[in-house]
């Protein structure tokens, strides 16, 4: 998404490739499958070539941590579609799940059921045509001290890559003690969830559960952010919601 600008504009290209391949497998975890295999495309202008090596070293981090395969990808250099130094990613993730484990379980699921949040790590690749209004807004260059994160600059903090919860669910899909989950993203705790749960029930949050993170105080102070909005596009500190 338009985290990308934020890299290309600072330079800092070393985790966007973790983005790139968190919102693909977190995405098969809520399906209830495992990540095998990952594909990225990465297309630009003109080949900027130690860029795309960071870049595509960020895709193989990531992979690591999801525990699947970079099995390939593509390179493409088009001139005239991306200004200079602009580039594009796209990522593809295979996953396998047994055919009566695809989650999530919906004639499992009743009332009383219990929802558990995993912390995110910012807001990973979520809003970020917003934080850039509200960046811009605050009047800080990019490399600013972050007001919420302490020995950081603000675009060294925005640029907190999302969190891959392969390791810390997997076994808790093998286990088959999840019902549901859903991958905390655009649309936040209160669009995501809702394809995760049978129709008759409903989500219900205790907004008091656990704090607000900083990053995400100071973007509705700066921005002038209802709860409602902050809610709708970010993930507020949850990454990821198991049922």
């Amino acid at each position: 998404g338009t985290k990308l600008k934020i890299a290309i504009d600072t330079g800092l290209h070393d985790t966007v490739g973790i983005d790139l391949v968190g919102m693909c497998v977190n995405d098969l975890l809520a399906q209830g499958a495992e990540p095998l295999m990952f594909l990225d495309y990465y297309a630009t202008g003109k080949l900027e070539v130690e860029t795309a090596r960071r870049v595509v070293a960020g895709i193989a981090q990531g992979c690591t941590l999801a525990g699947c395969a970079l099995v390939g990808g593509e390179t493409a250099e088009m001139p005239g579609m991306y200004g200079a130094g602009d580039y594009d990613l796209a990522g593809f993730s295979v996953g396998a799940v047994d055919r009566d484990k695809v989650l999530p379980r919906l004639d499992d699921q009743c009332a009383g059921d219990i929802l558990i949040g995993l912390g995110s790590a910012g807001p990973h690749s979520n809003g970020y045509s917003l934080v850039r209004k509200v960046v811009e807004r605050s009047g800080l260059a990019w490399d600013a001290p972050a007001p919420f994160a302490e020995g950081q600059t603000l675009a060294q903090a925005l640029m907190a890559p999302t969190r891959i919860y392969v390791k810390a669910v997997l076994p808790l899909l093998k286990a088959g003690l999840v019902k549901g989950g859903a991958h905390i993203t655009g649309g936040g705790l209160i669009e995501n969830p809702p394809r995760a749960i049978r129709e008759g029930l409903t989500a219900r949050f205790d907004w008091d559960a656990w704090p607000l993170p900083p990053v995400f105080e100071w973007l509705q102070k700066t921005g002038g952010l209802s709860d409602h909005e902050l809610r709708r596009t970010f993930n507020c500190g949850v990454g990821f919601m198991l049922i």
